[in-house]
């Protein structure tokens, strides 16, 4: 069993990532929820706004209580890159509800119909319809709903305001659930962790396609951790697990995309496995498959994991007032002596009892 578990590693992170651009246009796919995600371009391409050698970063603050704190000045920032100061060169501070007309935020609800089972689905679906539904349908920010099947990623519906008109398509729609590896075991883990990289890398390079700031909020607990002892995949497979860090990373960065995990339950013994995974890969041998979790993926890109809860809704608004309050900064990175240079990244808040959230490390190039 060990061989053939090496062998399908070695596929699964060889396994290409499915490109839009052989995908059918969205406007030519009939009922709109089998229309694939996003609309393809012909090639990759970063964010109209990431800058020619500057970083651009997104920084949520928040206060003992979790709550998004406004007000702050260039002055009370410090990043600190690999644990050096580095120079801010820009700063913005954006709250959308004082202003009133703040740069758009799109929210995307994205349904995991692959990790969970049937009836889990059904429930997160009524919790997100309960969320869209609240403050009488009236959406803060653009929201779009996402369906994870065994097909693929789909959109449900382009971003709307109208929370009740997101909720009755929702109540409409059929989500679907897998129907391969019903088995169970390893090699269903290693199919559902093959299929969520693929489909997360796809998403994050499409999103870096276009400009503006993106919540991606996963619903359902992921694909496995694959942190069995007796997985252990080939070198040529631990150099592609790296490649895809580095691509996700960068992709997550420069499309200005934070990524947040919720999922309706209870907490139980592995619901915290993924804090033991946090730390950057500096190298390609140190990659590891826990290293690509959906979990470590999100604290990575500085959004929130938020534990199991059969209140999903409320969950959905904590981390939707993400888009309300937050900061922009810039800065040159420091040059590259090698490619996939890793670097730390820390933002420092002058103030006692506040915590800054941004990416946590960055892939610098010569």
């Amino acid at each position: 069993m060990k061989n053939r578990i090496y062998a399908i590693c070695g596929v699964v992170f060889l396994f290409p990532v499915l490109a839009l651009s052989q995908q059918p246009n969205p406007a030519a796919a009939a009922p709109a929820q089998q229309a694939p995600v996003l609309n393809s371009r012909p090639a990759y391409a970063p964010a109209p706004n990431a800058g020619e050698g500057r970083f651009h970063l997104d920084v949520r603050v928040t206060d003992k209580q979790g709550k998004p704190v406004t007000g702050l000045e260039l002055q009370d920032f410090t990043l600190l890159d690999d644990g050096r100061p580095a120079k801010i060169l820009s700063f913005h501070a954006i709250d959308a509800a004082a202003q009133g007309t703040g740069p758009a935020t799109d929210v995307v609800l994205l349904i995991d119909a692959v990790d969970v089972d049937f009836q889990t689905v059904s429930r997160t679906r009524d919790e997100i319809e309960r969320f869209l539904r609240q403050n009488d349908g009236r959406l803060a920010h653009p929201v779009s709903i996402f369906i994870y099947n065994d097909t693929g990623v789909k959109i449900l519906q382009q971003p709307s305001t109208d929370g009740n008109a997101l909720a009755a398509q929702l109540h409409a729609s059929e989500a679907g659930l897998r129907v391969i590896g019903r088995a169970g075991g390893e090699n269903w883990d290693i199919e559902r962790f093959s299929d969520g990289i693929k489909w997360i890398i796809d998403i994050a390079k499409n999103f870096a396609r276009k400009p503006g700031r993106k919540l991606l909020i996963w619903a359902g607990p992921g694909w496995p951790l694959l942190d069995q002892v007796n997985i252990e995949p080939t070198p040529k497979a631990v150099q592609q697990m790296f490649n895809n860090i580095v691509e996700l990373s960068t992709a997550l960065r420069e499309g200005h995309t934070t990524l947040y995990s919720v999922n309706l339950g209870l907490p139980n013994g592995g619901t915290y496995l993924y804090q033991g995974y946090l730390k950057g890969v500096r190298t390609a041998g140190k990659a590891n498959p826990p290293n690509l979790g959906l979990k470590v993926l999100a604290v990575q890109s500085g959004g929130l994991v938020l534990a199991p809860s059969n209140d999903l809704a409320s969950e959905l608004e904590t981390c939707v007032q993400d888009a309300g309050a937050f900061y922009t900064i810039s800065f040159d990175p420091p040059k590259a002596d090698k490619p996939n240079e890793y670097h730390d990244l820390k933002v420092v808040v002058g103030k006692p009892g506040l915590t800054a959230r941004t990416s946590m490390g960055y892939y610098n190039q010569p």
